[in-house]
């Protein structure tokens, strides 16, 4: 039985993401949104806006120059919009995958990141709320799940899914900003080994299985071709 069995209805089409959900908000009590993804269909407009549509509008423009306006080198300012924009995509979902063996799509065209009242990235929530996850999970087969074989196909579609987001990422925001291609892929590689180490910890799993999904996060992405192995994400 998995360590958080369901208390929601299994004919609820979200109760999955629901539970997944819950989850990654009880990793901060005090700061539920640092992990949590939010089901876009229960949520309003104010300060959400659909990743895709934000790279062709400037949202991550105006994000850069917000930073750097409150930095002294664009260089940081840089490095913080892009570890703020990547652990939207791809800290969070790795969180539920390291955590729970779960993961929904962190596809580009799914996400939508949501603003708090200094223009800072504190939430992402998905319009498709499905919940990829393994065989021996005790949600598999539940309404609005998909399981999938292993824990090596479970991390190259998170993966894959999650570079749809990531390359549009650096396109858009390497128009405005002097940011290093292999900087970019370094903080990828941050963001995946921090959440394969702390998640863990702070969600009472087993190290040695965060560890492990994570490594088969960051080896799809590698195979991909995308410098993420640079110095600081080794």
């Amino acid at each position: 039985m998995h360590p958080s069995a369901t208390a929601f209805s299994i004919d609820r089409p979200r109760a999955a993401f629901a539970e997944a959900a819950t989850r990654l908000r009880r990793l901060s009590p005090d700061y539920p949104r640092v992990y949590a993804v939010a089901a876009m269909a229960e949520q309003g407009k104010r300060r959400w806006w659909g990743l895709q549509e934000g790279l062709d509008s400037g949202r991550v423009d105006l994000m850069y120059r917000r930073a750097t306006a409150e930095m002294s080198s664009v260089s940081a300012a840089a490095d913080v919009v892009a570890t703020s924009l990547i652990h939207a995509v791809i800290g969070r979902v790795v969180a539920s995958l390291v955590l729970d063996g779960r993961a929904w799509d962190p596809g580009i065209e799914n996400l939508s990141i949501h603003l708090d009242s200094d223009g800072g990235i504190d939430w992402a929530g998905v319009d498709d709320t499905t919940i990829r996850l393994l065989p021996d999970d005790s949600l598999a087969g539940q309404t609005g799940t998909v399981t999938v074989p292993c824990e090596q196909a479970l991390a190259l579609w998170t993966a894959h899914r999650s570079m749809t987001a990531l390359d549009a990422i650096y396109e858009r925001l390497s128009m405005c900003a002097d940011l290093d291609y292999r900087r970019f892929w370094g903080i990828v590689g941050e963001a995946v080994v921090g959440a394969a180490t702390y998640v863990p910890m702070l969600g009472s799993a087993p190290a040695t299985v965060g560890m492990r999904r994570g490594q088969a996060v960051l080896d799809a992405i590698a195979n991909a071709g995308r410098p993420v192995r640079g110095v600081k994400a080794a």
